[in-house]
């Protein structure tokens, strides 16, 4: 791909004070280079929920944001424990979030149902024990 930007992040576990960093990094870098407000929004959700599953549920992880004029692909790379049944994390409302993470009010299931409602493409590539990889595209044009 020519004319790419790439941005990087690193996702610390369990760490809530940071969580959303990343994705309004991103959402304030796309709407410095004038891209369509309802991309941003599109990635800034996307981005979000991936990156607090990151941290509610994975040991961390890394993210890779590709800006092309075309689109935003969005890599969100775990080693987490996997995800046994993506058909279900993929219900409005399951979650398998502990309960002090849901009092801290993250953990409501939206996660995966966010990730497809505000992307074009999302790709789950999961392996018990290994950790998840998650790819995200939003069509700029």
């Amino acid at each position: 791909m020519d004319n790419v930007i790439t941005l990087k992040y690193h996702i610390s576990p369990d760490d809530f004070t940071r969580a959303g960093e990343a994705s309004s990094d991103v959402k304030g870098k796309l709407k410095q280079m004038g891209v369509s407000p309802d991309a941003v929004r599109k990635v800034a959700i996307a981005m979000y929920e991936g990156e607090i599953n990151m941290v509610i549920h994975a040991k961390g992880g890394e993210i890779t944001v590709n800006i092309t004029p075309e689109e935003i692909e969005m890599i969100l790379a775990d080693v987490g424990p996997g995800i046994p049944d993506v058909e279900l994390a993929m219900q409005a409302g399951y979650s398998t979030a502990p309960d002090e993470v849901r009092s801290l009010g993250f953990g409501a299931g939206m996660g995966l149902p966010n990730m497809k409602k505000y992307s074009d493409v999302l790709e789950v590539d999961t392996t018990l024990g290994v950790g998840t990889t998650v790819r995200m595209v939003v069509k700029i044009v």
